[in-house]
């Protein structure tokens, strides 16, 4: 950000102002973090009737609140076009048909239809997928690896994830490509609006809607994540169509390709850009891995932030707000909270780090944060087993603008 874009406080000068859709936090929030942080811990976007909370502890504390105080029926990650309407009161769950995404609605139909996707992610079954993806980090790197140049971000981490994806949901790994490439491209955020992931969902659905109906026509082998959304009811007694059933496969579908990729990446040039801890960490790579997966983690998670509505009024820094409006919970900087990470703008490979936020808290928490750090570990560790030595081409890496997944989606390395 040039002298000319950072957000200044101080007397005499323009006012500060945050929105997340506006170009310059796009192109770079973290200055804006600080200042919200220290100056605006609840601060109220009357463009959008939302709140945006920045501080660790405020974080933890509300995605903490499981008692019908916050809900998602306006989406966890709401476009502009939706937070431009105002709401009068609360705001009811959608209608049950066409069932939109099960984050939209709150308990029980919420955990209901979680607890159908959820058997692959359990932590046994989840490492029970360790020598797959192992193969299949080893099956890139001897592709990638005599080329001697390559996209880190892409190439590497983004074909390993998307194949985890495809298989997990009933798809040929070699639709990899074609997947990383939707998802990437769904992305995508305009100045001033955000993501549109409705605009999107078309494409995704394009690969998910024909494995239900495969599956429900008794076809292929097995998937418990289809199987399970088939044989679900919901409260009227009424079952999913198929589109529907594929609907609440997205979150599966899009965060399991796009997030472990940009977190792989960054971590992967942080520690080669530190050549002290980079060595500490080879030194022990059992050990010290999992411990520099963790601050990968927080310093790297491109996800910036997600959305609750109110339903009951509720009081944070003498601020009340009330059923109806929303708030938005700046996860990265929650986890570039010196009150929380001292020093928080640095890379330390073995920070102490007894909480962390990057995979959200309380009813929402990522579904797949035990499948995404062991892909992240995985990946890391095969990469540093094989790769003595790399540079990232500085010059070239690209982190595009977004009001959401903020990370380096092109990282050209040389080896």
């Amino acid at each position: 950000m040039s002298a000319a874009q950072q957000p200044d406080c101080r007397p005499g000068r323009r006012p500060f102002t945050y929105d997340p859709f506006d170009p310059d936090v796009m192109a770079d929030p973290l200055p804006y973090y600080r200042v919200l942080r220290d100056e605006h811990p609840v601060y109220y976007l009357q463009k959008w009737d939302t709140y945006a909370l920045s501080r660790f502890d405020d974080i933890w504390n509300v995605l903490e609140i499981n008692d019908g105080t916050f809900v998602a029926s306006e989406g966890t990650l709401p476009s502009a076009a939706v937070l431009a309407g105002h709401n009068d009161g609360p705001v009811a769950d959608p209608p049950l048909h066409p069932m939109p995404f099960h984050a939209n609605f709150d308990a029980p139909i919420y955990d209901e239809v979680r607890r159908c996707t959820a058997a692959p992610f359990r932590p046994r079954n989840v490492a029970k997928l360790a020598d797959r993806i192992r193969v299949l980090a080893n099956e890139r790197l001897d592709e990638l690896l005599p080329r001697g140049r390559f996209d880190l971000t892409q190439e590497y981490g983004g074909i390993v994830a998307a194949s985890v994806v495809c298989e997990l949901v009933g798809l040929p790994a070699d639709l990899a490509p074609d997947v990383l490439a939707t998802v990437n491209a769904g992305s995508l955020a305009q100045p001033g609006s955000g993501v549109e992931v409705a605009n999107a969902r078309p494409g995704y659905l394009e690969y998910l809607t024909p494995v239900v109906a495969r599956r429900r026509a008794g076809q292929g082998s097995e998937l418990p994540i289809v199987d399970n959304l088939l044989n679900y009811r919901l409260p009227d007694g009424s079952a999913l169509s198929d589109t529907e059933a594929a609907v609440q496969m997205l979150g599966v579908f899009i965060g399991g390709t796009e997030t472990v990729p940009k977190i792989v990446a960054h971590g992967l040039w942080e520690l080669s850009s530190r050549p002290d801890q980079l060595a500490e960490v080879r030194s022990d790579m059992d050990a010290n891995v999992p411990v520099a997966r963790e601050e990968m983690i927080r310093y790297c998670a491109p996800a910036q932030w997600f959305a609750r509505t109110l339903r009951r009024p509720f009081t944070l820094h003498d601020t009340t707000m009330r059923p109806g409006q929303r708030i938005i919970s700046l996860l990265a900087s929650a986890n570039r909270d010196e009150r929380e990470f001292p020093d928080a703008d640095r890379f330390v490979w073995n920070r102490p780090m007894p909480r962390l936020l990057a995979f959200g808290r309380g009813q929402h928490f990522c579904l797949g944060a035990h499948l995404a750090r062991l892909e992240i570990a995985i990946m890391v560790t095969e990469w540093l087993k094989r790769v003595p030595e790399f540079r990232v081409d500085t010059a070239a890496a690209f982190r595009p603008p977004s009001s959401f997944q903020w990370g380096w989606s092109e990282l050209p390395v040389e080896v």
